[in-house]
């Protein structure tokens, strides 16, 4: 099965072996237009409160990537945490969404105006739509793509006919996919055929809000490792080229979500953890299947 192109950001150099070997915190992922991709992002969910400060603290220790949208009601500080960075605008790589009943483009310059920012690295799709795949949307953020307000446009839980439907119709297949993604609950079926149309997947909700995170199996593992179940959960994510964006307001979440990067999984671990797949959602179902 191929697997995403892996770029180090100081040596350009390209990691053709198994995901998730050979990364650091300053590694990227390179899509398929050829932009680049931070492995691991920062999801704001819910992280209204002193948004600002938590994202700046989270750029400070090594976060290059932030996930949000328009209702998580985290953009505006988001975007003032992002003016305040020191290594400028384009060392940092923003994420945000539209909505399926929304212009797409019009909603791109909304988001973007809130933001306070010239253009987003990523626009998704938030949902699908309840009918059809959204041809007409995506248009739209292919115009806002074209007009320089993004750098890529990806979607946000769609099912895999859903995907080739996408593709099918309007030319184009989406450079990122963002589903919720645990051991838990998982496609491996979707990774292989994200994988095979070079279409990087996005996790969200990757810890499962902490539900699921005493779990006996999974404690084991990390005991042997010296890591916590999260830590062990978020490397998992990393060796199947999956791209995780856990939130965290605490800075020693931020810290530990970020310390992922000093340990490796073996055959017998990733097996186990794939086992534990059952379909499980934090938040009620797996959109996408």
């Amino acid at each position: 099965m191929p697997t995403p192109h892996i770029q180090q950001r100081k040596t350009a150099a390209l990691h053709r072996g198994p995901p998730g070997e050979s990364l650091t915190a300053d590694s990227n992922l390179m899509l398929r237009s050829g932009n680049e991709m931070p492995v691991i992002g920062l999801g704001t969910w819910m992280l209204t409160s002193h948004t600002p400060e938590s994202v700046q603290h989270a750029f400070e220790i090594g976060y290059r990537m932030v996930d949000t949208s328009s209702d998580y009601m985290t953009q505006p500080g988001i975007g003032k945490a992002m003016r305040r960075y020191g290594d400028g605008r384009e060392a940092l790589y923003i994420v945000m969404k539209v909505e399926p009943e929304e212009n797409g483009y019009d909603a791109t310059r909304r988001n973007l105006e809130e933001l306070k920012l010239a253009y987003a690295n990523l626009v998704l799709i938030h949902r699908a739509p309840e009918k059809g795949v959204g041809e007409k949307l995506w248009e739209q953020l292919l115009q806002a793509r074209a007009d320089g307000l993004t750098r890529d446009i990806g979607v946000c839980s769609y099912k895999i006919e859903q995907l080739k439907t996408l593709g099918e119709n309007t030319g184009e297949l989406p450079a990122v996919h963002q589903i919720e993604w645990s051991p838990f609950g998982h496609s491996l079926d979707m990774l292989s055929f994200c994988t095979a149309r070079e279409i990087v997947l996005q996790a969200y909700c990757p810890l499962t809000r902490g539900k699921r995170l005493k779990d006996e199996r999974l404690a084991e593992i990390a005991a042997r490792h010296g890591k916590s179940t999260a830590q062990v959960i978020l490397r998992w994510n990393l060796q199947h080229g999956v791209v995780p964006i856990p939130k965290a307001y605490r800075e020693d979440h931020q810290r530990d979500n970020l310390d992922i990067f000093d340990f490796v999984l073996d055959e017998n671990d990733m097996g186990t953890l794939d086992g534990l797949n059952e379909h499980f959602s934090a938040l009620e179902k797996l959109e996408y299947l």
